[in-house]
């Protein structure tokens, strides 16, 4: 039996490595390393950071210091795995679709029909055209969010491993806000609400459907009636506050008001006559989110044709839809915003008190509508002082009297 101890490699984290996890570093710079292996290499402490014992799931910081043991040559030696090369429609079609380029991110505003991610039978996807979109990047840019196929609108990209680690953090803990436009068969009895119905995937459809379930996840979703078309539909502004599955297709649906164009939670009933299309009807319009460079991202994404000739058939005015459930940004409220909230919150302490003046003693000391007390007028030489009002007076008239003016002649 041999003695003889692993050989050991160490590594420094790199600044476009920091705050990912460990186990993702491997999939990076150790590419065919198995997860097994590392977690067994964890569970025996031989990785480490900065000369303390780690875990797959622990998050690094640049600098730190990686000591692991070196790789068996069969599985460091795993070559990776290529997707098919780029066409020139390929490139037209990625680059055609982005709204937004910064060194950190880029922005696409997806084209419904287009998968974000590949999968059985799906040849052509947003991830398969990410090459496309490297331009000058360090690094392949990388998705940290989805859409459905059949969903168009805002989609956010990476273009560096920090970018994606800080944007990923971001949706994880809902700091992000994600704002969709949809056509809905229709219209609520209630205008502006929230929806709180947990979900579950659905028995028997292994995995591709979702449905409301008491021992599903808590999922929420935020929505409000922009305009109607009588009571056959309306266009109305969503917003997720959790992120599962389909949850704004299950949500609609489960009040009777499923997505127009959704056949998969509305059946028959989701469509629309006329010359109203067939396709989905939910859009991506606004995404909002912080920059890992500082300032955010707050970038709007035009409808599609199909959704944007629904709207014009229908009669709706696009402008209607700017003002939105939550307008309100970060930074300070503008003059106007606090002029209105100082109104509204001496209106409510004025009616408080009216009950409270009625009920005054003689010896209580009366308060404007700021809650501050009043001074006490003072009484006039030979003359009792007169009970104070409560209510806020001008300038009284000098004691002194002056002399009767003569009358006018004639």
């Amino acid at each position: 039996m041999s003695d003889a101890k692993p050989q050991l490699d160490s590594a420094t984290i790199a600044e476009e490595d920091d705050g990912i996890r460990l186990d993702r570093w491997f999939k990076r710079h150790r590419e065919g390393t198995p997860h097994a292996l590392l977690a067994r290499w964890a569970r025996s402490g031989q990785l480490t950071l900065d000369g303390k014992k780690a875990d797959v799931s622990d998050r690094i910081a640049a600098g730190q210091k990686l000591v692991m043991p070196t790789p068996p040559v069969e599985t460091a030696a795993r070559p990776a795995r290529k997707g098919r090369p780029l066409t020139d429609a390929d490139v037209e079609l990625a680059t055609g679709m982005m709204i937004h380029r910064d060194a950190s991110a880029i922005v696409l505003n997806k084209l419904p029909g287009l998968a974000t991610q590949g999968g059985t039978k799906t040849e052509q996807h947003v991830d398969g055209l990410l090459d496309a979109l490297k331009f000058d990047g360090p690094t392949r840019p990388k998705l940290v969010h989805r859409l459905d196929k059949d969903t168009s609108g805002a989609l956010l990209i990476a273009r560096t491993p920090r970018a994606a680690a800080y944007f990923a953090k971001s949706f994880s803990n809902r700091s992000a806000r994600k704002t969709y436009w949809a056509l809905i068969v229709g219209v609520p009895d209630i205008q502006q609400g929230e929806i709180d119905l947990p979900l579950a995937k659905q028995p028997g459809s292994g995995g591709e459907k979702m449905h409301v379930h008491d021992d599903g996840l808590p999922s929420k979703t935020r929505y409000r009636v922009i305009e109607r078309a009588g009571n056959s539909a309306a266009w109305v502004e969503l917003q997720p506050l959790t992120g599962r599955t389909h949850q704004l297709r299950v949500h609609m649906a489960a009040i009777g008001h499923p997505i127009v164009g959704d056949g998969k939670y509305g059946g028959k009933g989701a469509f629309l006559t006329g010359s109203i299309s067939r396709k989905l009807h939910l859009h991506s319009r606004r995404l909002r989110i912080d920059h890992p460079d500082g300032g955010a991202i707050d970038i709007s994404a035009d409808v599609p044709d199909h959704f944007a000739a629904s709207l014009d058939a229908l009669g709706f005015d696009l402008l209607l839809g700017e003002v939105g459930i939550d307008p309100t940004e970060k930074g300070p409220p503008p003059k106007s915003a606090l002029k209105a909230q100082a109104k509204a919150h001496s209106k409510q302490i004025r009616k408080a008190r009216r009950g409270e003046r009625r009920g005054r003693t003689a010896d209580s000391k009366p308060t404007d509508f700021v809650g501050k007390p009043k001074p006490k007028a003072k009484a006039k030489p030979g003359k009792p002082g007169k009970p104070a009002t409560g209510k806020p007076t001008g300038k009284k008239p000098s004691a002194k009297k002056h002399p009767a003016r003569p009358p006018k002649a004639g």
